[in-house]
């Protein structure tokens, strides 16, 4: 198999020790039900999944039903729920294959029922609730909660669980995720005071599980955070996070340019003196983005050096002159540790 120049390396060690520290902060009780949607935010999927059910997760998260069936087909068993829009003509194979679904209208649950019926088998099902986030969910309020009432009673149901999203949770401002707390737990309790109740609650993302202890309730869902990243700068750093992910490309060309000699497209970089420029075969079809290009830097001999004119589709230059003997064939980092150096994620914007 053939990598090529530009490759990324993923630490599946990095991934189990921050599953292993989001358990740690983790009300003990609560189930961890790792994200692992939009291919493992990157890192893989599956390979995700193994290594975090293997340090403490109890179930994954994924965003399309499609997600959910490729696990499956790739022998994951543990129980995986559908956050996002399921189209109901898809919903007998989420049955079929023991995938749980997220819900929050009368025409989805009357539609899951029917096909379980049909099927002779019990379907799960998650309830979403809108607290704020203005995306997917019941509105929380006693009409919305009587409504719930009577979908409980449809045949072959089990719902399982309820769960809302925060917007704000990464910010040092938590009147707004307070708030959003606070509309969840009151719904929580209208229903409980008309008999409904649910064995997973769940509303902490990567942000809350840090930064709101309290939000655990019976479940968090944790995204980011297994990657080794922080949701934002606003969120505290209480547990400590190893990065899994690094980017790395070949050298392919070292030149000399005289004072004057133009980079890249544009010519929006001008050498201002004799510079030495390397060529990497990285640009924006690899996710490098333009926005980078006069801004950016990568690690070459665990120095950094600075992206000079335009980024291209496949090929990026740096400014070299500082750092010698860098040579063809040589690697360069754009994302993660060489030497004493990092280039982070934030950086990459």
């Amino acid at each position: 198999m053939v990598r090529g120049p530009v490759w990324a390396e993923i630490s599946l060690e990095a991934i189990g020790k921050n599953t292993g520290e989001i358990r740690r902060i983790t009300r003990p009780e609560a189930k961890i039900m790792a994200i692992v949607k939009a291919n493992g935010y990157g890192h893989g999927a599956l390979e995700v999944s193994k290594a975090v059910l293997r340090h403490g997760a109890d179930c994954l998260g994924v965003a399309r039903l499609g997600e959910a069936l490729e696990l499956r087909r790739q022998g994951i068993e543990a129980s995986i729920l559908v956050l996002g829009y399921t189209p109901p003509e898809e919903a007998a194979e989420a049955i079929r294959h023991r995938i749980t679904l997220a819900a929050y209208t009368e025409e989805q649950f009357a539609n899951i029922s029917r096909l379980a019926v049909q099927q002779g088998k019990t379907a799960v099902v998650h309830v979403k609730v809108d607290t704020g986030m203005g995306r997917l969910g019941f509105l929380p309020g006693r009409h919305s909660a009587e409504i719930i009432g009577k979908l409980a009673c449809l045949p072959n149901l089990h719902l399982e669980g309820i769960f809302t999203h925060y917007a704000t949770a990464d910010e040092a401002d938590k009147s707004y995720a307070n708030l959003q707390t606070d509309r969840f737990l009151d719904f929580l309790s209208t229903l409980a005071k008309m008999g409904i109740t649910f064995p997973l609650r769940h509303a902490a993302n990567s942000a809350a599980l840090i930064n709101l202890p309290e939000t655990h309730l019976d479940m968090v869902r944790p995204g980011i955070t297994l990657y080794g990243l922080y949701p934002s700068p606003e969120v505290a750093r209480k547990i400590e996070l190893q990065p899994a992910m690094g980017v790395k490309a070949l050298v392919s060309h070292v030149k000399e340019v005289e004072k004057g000699t133009s980079i890249s497209y544009g010519r929006t970089f001008v050498a201002k003196r004799r510079t030495v420029i390397a060529t990497l075969p990285l640009g924006y079809a690899d996710g490098y983005a333009r926005l980078l290009s006069n801004k950016g830097e990568v690690l070459l001999h665990g120095r950094r050096a600075p992206v000079v004119g335009r980024v291209c589709m496949d090929q990026t230059m740096v400014d070299i002159t500082e750092i010698p003997g860098v040579a063809p064939g040589d690697t360069a980092v754009v994302l993660g540790k060489q030497g004493d150096e990092a280039i982070t994620a934030e950086e990459l914007g």
